[in-house]
């Protein structure tokens, strides 16, 4: 993932979220903690039924791409405001993971170190 600089309101100052140890062109003066944000999505039954008839036709299921994209973006976002909250400027070696919650319902984690930078 490149150095990305997000704000998401007035009162968050900017968070660079990074898959590195360390962001470039700044050094880590403090190690703050794991900053994480997660979300769960589900499908819905009219997805699941034009999703359905695609996969027998073969091809990307564009309606499931769409909603685990949103739900790594709201755990992007969650875990940068986790970050914000703990007084970070930065989040490094971000992961992500995806898991089944139940039939039709997965949860999207994001985590990293939150720091800050001098």
């Amino acid at each position: 993932m490149a150095t990305e600089i997000q704000s998401s309101d007035a009162h968050q100052s900017l968070v660079a979220t990074v898959t590195t140890e360390t962001v470039p062109g700044y050094e880590t003066v403090e190690v703050l903690g794991i900053a994480r944000g997660n979300t769960v999505k589900a499908r819905n039954v009219g997805r699941d039924i034009t999703q359905g008839i695609r996969n027998l036709a073969g091809g990307e299921l564009k309606a499931y791409s769409a909603l685990l994209s949103q739900a790594r973006d709201e755990a992007i976002a969650r875990m940068e405001a986790d970050a914000v909250e703990m007084g970070g400027d930065a989040v490094v070696n971000v992961r992500m993971e995806t898991s089944e919650i139940t039939r039709g319902a997965s949860e999207v984690i994001a985590y990293g170190t939150a720091v800050r930078l001098e």
